[in-house]
């Protein structure tokens, strides 16, 4: 891995230990990363000039309501070109009249971007940001999931609001992940984004994972579906060989853009 990419991924890594714990501090930071009390200042301070954090004395806070948008922000900031890609092939599975579901990652917002020509198509999705992509385009008819607003990822949580939805037949769902292992299959880091991202898979005919190359061997807290309930994986050219021979060992379809 080059250094650039180990800091980008560190930082990602601190910026989900901030989300998850509303405060840290630099010492901690440190000895959880191995790495100096500087190191972790700088990336603090990269953090919050992206305006994804709050520096305080000693630490970091979550940013404020508007800030916080800028989680999402930051990840669509990453592997851009993969994402297109990724994006790309997956609009291509998709044909006109047809009813899917894309989760709110940066990645299923991509295959979205891709979608607004289409005719006749159904999006069901949790995604703000998907939704206002959508706001030109009249040949989608687009199902908001409702529940409550989970602001750093501009996406909508809780299970309960499904409760309308649980007669959609979909022909096909698209879903990012924090990583996939074949042990663990998909995984995710938010509880709440596992929950919806289940209830979702579980409307849907086939199964598509669209991740890239930094998401393959790693392990977050949620395992929200097996390996073998997904159908497909699209993912970049730069996925280490042996990591793909065991998911289509498995016998699924992997499409490398």
């Amino acid at each position: 891995m080059s250094r650039d990419l180990f800091l980008e991924e560190r930082r990602r890594q601190v910026l989900a230990k901030v989300k998850d714990a509303g405060r840290v501090s630099v010492a901690e930071l440190s000895q959880e990363f191995g790495v100096s009390e500087v190191t972790i200042r700088l990336d603090l301070q990269a953090l919050a000039e992206r305006n994804l954090i709050l520096r305080t004395h000693g630490g970091a806070v979550l940013a404020d309501t508007n800030a916080l948008e800028g989680a999402l922000a930051f990840r669509q900031q990453q592997q851009v070109q993969e994402k297109v890609r990724i994006g790309q092939a997956g609009a291509a599975m998709v044909a006109d009249g047809d009813a899917i579901a894309l989760d709110s990652s940066s990645t299923a917002l991509a295959v979205a971007m891709h979608l607004k020509n289409h005719r006749h198509l159904t999006i069901v999705t949790n995604s703000l940001a998907i939704g206002h992509e959508m706001l030109d385009a009249p040949g989608v008819n687009l199902v908001m999931s409702g529940g409550r607003l989970r602001r750093e990822m501009a996406s909508l949580v809780g299970i309960d609001s499904f409760d309308t939805l649980r007669k959609f037949n979909l022909q096909i769902g698209f879903f990012g992940a924090h990583g996939i292992t074949v042990e663990d299959g998909l995984t995710d880091v938010s509880a709440e984004e596992a929950e919806v991202k289940q209830r979702l898979i579980s409307m849907c005919r086939k199964v598509v994972a669209v991740l890239d190359a930094t998401k393959w061997g790693r392990v977050g807290l949620i395992s929200f579906v097996p390996i073998e309930r997904v159908d497909t994986v699209i993912t970049d050219r730069h996925v280490p060989a042996e990591q793909i021979d065991q998911v289509r060992m498995l016998g699924k379809d992997i499409l490398l853009v």
